[in-house]
């Protein structure tokens, strides 16, 4: 997850001067994609950035470019591997093998 000391550890990187309690964020970031976070420079100025959160250089120049990788086929495209689709992991039509125990 992304939290207020990532991203003003980030913009301090990039030669910003930005505290942790100057940016708003309700919650940690934890999902992928292009996330605006507002961040507070004084009390009467405020401005939004749009921070893209990606696991991988490749993945970050993808969702810059407007693609959205919010599922497996957008992310992997045809080097998903078809064992690993949930609807393989279990037959819907076995039957249990164990025995229900009566308590």
């Amino acid at each position: 997850s992304v939290s207020t000391r990532d991203i003003a550890d980030l913009l301090t990187a990039e030669g910003f001067s930005v505290n942790r309690n100057q940016i708003q964020l309700n919650h940690p970031i934890k999902t992928i994609g292009l996330t605006n976070v507002a961040i507070a420079l004084h009390p009467e100025v405020e401005v939004t950035i749009t921070l893209n959160i990606a696991r991988t250089a490749d993945e970050a120049e993808r969702q810059a470019k407007g693609e959205t990788l919010t599922t497996a086929e957008a992310i992997y495209g045809d080097d998903i591997n078809d064992n690993a689709r949930p609807e393989n992991f279990f037959d819907p039509n076995a039957e249990f093998e164990g025995g229900e125990d009566n308590a």
